[in-house]
């Protein structure tokens, strides 16, 4: 990258494709799971859903805290400071580890009244209680997925990515198809069978990536797993980036599992609609995300490289390329809404029904991929309290608006998923202001660039 150069559209690609296959791993195990489960019965369906916006809910801590080591990463390789990635790979891996042994206990003991004190229905209660009793096994191994994906992020090298992605998607349809339905001589699980195929596939892609960083990282280069002296004042540096970010996850993710909370309110048909509507809506979004990660990674690593005027014409190119990725995916959705909703149920009722709610959402992935670029922006630039603060604004009138749409006046579920229009148009309200007028390009007075 040439000095006063913006970033071009190949290397964007170069950073972005496999990222798009990093998202996918998670959207896979939805996707395949609400499938199967959709043509076994709505309750399941809704119950997978619930239980799986549950589940992520508390993989947002681990998630946050990997995206603020991938932050740190990519400013020390910005800046040509390779030997300290590894010390913050280090540090990062061993409260990761804590954390997520953290997180399992509270899944595993508090599960059942956490559940029971939101979910109505009794039989998606049971259903959800089967599917969380395997899937909180998973939480260490995705977490550390999450690291490692960051990890890998930071560094702009990203296609290992790709094949944990494949690895995972292999395992969990391989055994949802065995443990759902009982094949292979395998027991006939139902929903249980789709926590344990998604606990496989996590496992599998943690071995995949362990593998991978001791055969092909030149750790030696990074100092990585050197296991040097523990330095507190490095981890509470990596904290006080990532705390905010794990933060604003938290409650990002909250909130939309209190919006299916709510539509599990209003019927159980509402929350199959509203599990069909949230895997293709994934689909929609799977590039649109990963163009925000590369927005986030680019923008530390340019700071970190002097370039920070570049990042406004980084920013344009990488929203083009992204617009171009997503406009053809939307248009042949939405040529086929039926056939597409049909995939996930036998109930021709039910994906005629679901049809007006996935326009809604066509629309959000258009301005959910303005609005994730430019927020992830705010991220990449080390002001991620800056971050928490604009999402948890956007939050405050996002649930409003649900608490409005759902409790008070009880819309029809397609008006409800225009919640999601308000997120993202104010997401992207509050970025581009924070871009204008924030003073993200600050320099000491010695004219140095401050860094993080």
């Amino acid at each position: 990258m040439a000095q006063g150069i913006s970033v071009s559209r190949k290397e964007i690609w170069q950073i972005t494709y496999p990222i798009i296959f990093g998202n996918l791993a998670q959207t896979i195990i939805v996707l395949v799971n609400t499938i199967f489960l959709g043509h076994i019965g709505a309750a399941e369906l809704g119950a997978a859903m619930m239980a799986g916006l549950y589940y992520l809910v508390f993989t947002t801590f681990t998630q946050g805290f990997a995206i603020g080591v991938q932050i740190l990463v990519a400013r020390r390789l910005g800046e040509g400071n390779l030997r300290e990635i590894g010390p913050i790979f280090e540090h990062g891996f061993l409260f990761t580890l804590l954390l997520g042994l953290s997180l399992f206990g509270v899944l595993h003991f508090c599960t059942a009244s956490i559940l029971g004190g939101i979910i109505h229905s009794d039989s998606i209660y049971t259903s959800a209680i089967k599917f969380m009793d395997f899937r909180k096994w998973g939480i260490i191994f995705v977490s550390m997925n999450y690291l490692f994906r960051c990890l890998y992020i930071g560094l702009s090298n990203t296609k290992i990515i790709t094949y944990t992605t494949l690895a995972m998607a292999v395992v969990n349809i391989l055994f949802d198809y065995a443990l759902i339905f009982g094949h292979f001589g395998l027991p006939q699980m139902g929903v249980a069978g789709a926590g344990l195929s998604s606990v496989l596939a996590e496992i599998t892609a943690c071995i995949v990536f362990f593998f991978y960083t001791f055969a092909k990282l030149p750790y030696k280069e990074y100092d990585i797993f050197a296991f040097s002296t523990f330095r507190f004042n490095l981890l509470g540096h990596i904290l006080k980036i990532s705390l905010p970010t794990m933060f604003q996850r938290l409650i990002s993710f909250g909130s939309w599992f209190l919006f299916f909370a709510m539509i599990e309110h209003l019927g159980e048909q509402e929350v199959a609609i509203s599990g069909i509507v949230r895997s293709v809506f994934l689909l929609c979004t799977l590039t649109v995300f990963a163009y925000g990660s590369c927005a986030n990674t680019l923008t530390s690593r340019l700071i970190g490289a002097g370039l920070q005027d570049e990042v406004p014409r980084t920013l344009r190119r990488i929203l083009a390329i992204s617009m171009a990725t997503l406009i053809p995916i939307l248009i042949i959705f939405s040529i086929f809404p039926e056939q597409i909703a049909s995939i996930y149920t036998d109930d021709k009722l039910l994906a005629a029904h679901s049809v007006p709610a996935l326009f809604v959402v066509y629309i959000s992935s258009i301005m959910m991929a303005v609005a994730m670029i430019y927020f992830e922006f705010v991220s990449g630039t080390g002001r991620t309290t800056f971050a928490l603060l604009i999402e948890t604004g956007v939050l405050v009138f996002y649930m409003a608006y649900i608490y409005l749409a759902t409790e008070l006046l009880h819309f029809s579920i397609q008006f409800v998923w225009t919640a999601d229009w308000v997120y993202s148009f104010l997401l992207m309200v509050g970025s581009v202001a924070f871009m204008k007028w924030y003073p993200w390009k600050y320099k000491d007075l010695k004219g140095n660039n401050k860094t993080i």
